[in-house]
């Protein structure tokens, strides 16, 4: 027996834990931080788990014991199931292979020939919107990132085939904390499976497309993708990976894309300096690849609501091998689970940090560079976000051009509380008025 203590906490109710306020208070965390410092024990989602919080914890976790944790084991069940043999649920070897052969589609001159078509269906929105006038953002949002993901991912272009593809999607989603999980009919979580299936099918019939006729989107990349001894990936394995790549590239931007339009209304001092930016930036022509990389403002208000609003709240893994860590012990088998949004909201490493405050990022200031692991909305180390420079390129597209032509204001009477599940979002998605300039 380990002579050291666990951490401190509750494991909560039999069976049950503390999943239920886990999952229904969006203080959870923070009340046991305050209590109990950056690590501690409570019960959630079935299992015993140790949860750690702070910069230094998390590059525990994510970088400098990477070997004691297991993706695989740490995710849900829910989400296995749903996300199936992807990137998201491999762990060692496996997972470093596959992460090779997609990186380039995700990276380099792939990401540069992406510029055209994410701004041409930026565009379009942007005119829909604009008859429009009024609607609700975060909806609107999640068809455009989705209409993105899925042309520059898989190359489907039918308007049609994209506006069903993002339903499925979203039930899809919804499944991911379902507490009940039984195969019932009607249940959030049947239907998940029952959308899981159909997009299964979906990207089965366009991988087969594209095999016999490769285009210039992500999967034909992924098909011909070879590693150093010229395997490829198996057709599962395709299909696999590029469900988990159209979830992951249109969920989280639209997260991000939502609240930085809120932040924006909120702060006109922000907004006009973000503009002004873009204004020096128009005088030399229309938006372009190069001029994305000139936009240091625009970057530190994306940091910082990457800072406020990452739109994964925590990230899971399971300890696969015993650890020590501030003088406790966590055993094998034990779930982990670290909060993103608490080690964002630090105040000795962000000073007030409910405030919105693009200026921490400055030259002058650079909050996030005073502990490595501090800033980690897209994870950090060797996992970090595969597709980080795609959601990047995406919103500063969309930013750009809603700086640079438009107007919006927020419609009264709505909730702009924070909803954290599946991702972060405004509780009643952000209503607003939108105008050209």
């Amino acid at each position: 027996m380990n002579k050291l203590q666990l951490p401190p906490g509750s494991f909560g109710l039999p069976v049950v834990g503390e999943t239920l306020s886990f999952l229904a208070d969006v203080n959870f965390a923070e009340k046991r931080y305050q209590r109990y410092g950056s690590i501690f024990k409570t019960h959630i989602l079935g299992r015993p788990t140790v949860a750690m919080i702070g910069p230094d914890a998390v590059e525990f976790v994510l970088s400098s014991h990477i070997e004691n944790f297991s993706w695989r084991e740490g995710w849900p069940e829910n989400f296995k199931i749903l996300l199936g043999e992807s990137l998201f649920v491999q762990d060692g070897e496996e997972h470093r292979r596959n992460r090779r052969l997609m990186m380039p589609a995700l990276h380099g001159p792939a990401l540069a020939n992406y510029f055209a078509t994410m701004e041409e269906i930026t565009g379009r929105y942007l005119k829909e919107w604009a008859v429009k006038q009024e609607f609700t953002w975060f909806e609107e949002f999640k068809k455009l990132t989705f209409d993105i993901a899925s042309q520059l991912l898989l190359g489907t272009s039918s308007s049609a085939e994209v506006i069903r593809l993002s339903g499925l999607f979203t039930n899809l989603t919804n499944g991911f904390f379902a507490l009940n999980t039984l195969p019932l009919p009607f249940t959030t979580f049947s239907k998940a499976i029952a959308a899981r299936n159909q997009v299964l099918e979906h990207v089965a019939q366009v991988v087969k497309a594209r095999q016999k006729n490769p285009t210039k989107d992500a999967l034909s990349l992924l098909i011909q993708a070879r590693d150093e001894e010229g395997n490829s990936l198996s057709e599962k394995e395709i299909i696999a990976q590029a469900v988990l790549l159209l979830f992951a590239g249109h969920e989280t931007t639209t997260a991000m894309l939502t609240w930085l339009v809120t932040e924006l209304a909120r702060h006109p001092e922000v907004l006009q300096r973000a503009r002004e930016e873009q204004s020096q930036l128009a005088a030399s022509g229309s938006l372009t690849l190069e001029q994305l990389g000139k936009m240091p403002y625009l970057d530190q208000v994306l940091l910082e609501v990457e800072r406020l609003y990452p739109p994964a709240a925590a990230g899971f893994r399971g300890v696969i091998k015993e650890f020590e860590y501030n003088g406790f012990y966590v055993p094998a088998g034990w779930q982990l689970y670290y909060s993103i949004l608490m080690t964002h909201n630090l105040a000795e490493i962000y000073p007030e940090p409910e405030r919105f405050d693009p200026e921490r990022f400055s030259p002058q200031r650079q909050e996030h560079k005073k502990y490595p692991f501090s800033l980690i909305g897209f994870g950090g180390g060797p996992r970090v976000c595969i597709g980080m420079a795609f959601a990047k390129m995406e919103m500063k597209i969309v930013a750009a051009h809603l700086l640079r032509s438009y107007d919006w204001e927020i419609l009264p009477n709505q909730s702009l509380a924070s909803v954290r599940i599946p991702t972060n979002r405004p509780k009643d998605g952000l209503r607003v008025r939108f105008q050209p300039r």
